[in-house]
């Protein structure tokens, strides 16, 4: 895979993961302030995917549970956040 088809799928096994618990899936939704069926039309969107990422980054805790799950690094996260984020 191409280094953005890999991105794509690690921020998609987190999206996965973080709608995995209705807490988390309902912070998320909460803060992004989508709906579920918007969240489902978008999966595949680098911007969304990228929010994603981000909404992990800014709670420690659940970055490295979701790492852990994923099993890569968290800088591994971090990394796809970014090269979402580059045009």
């Amino acid at each position: 895979m191409a280094a953005t088809e890999t991105n794509l799928a690690l921020a998609l096994g987190a999206l996965v993961w973080t709608l995995g618990e209705p807490g988390r899936a309902n912070r998320l939704l909460d803060l992004t302030g989508l709906e579920p069926g918007e969240l489902r039309a978008r999966a595949g969107d680098p911007a969304l995917l990228a929010a994603t990422l981000g909404f992990l980054e800014a709670h420690e805790p659940d970055l490295i549970a979701c790492a852990e799950a994923l099993d890569v690094k968290p800088t591994e996260l971090t990394a796809a956040r970014a090269a979402l984020e580059t045009p």
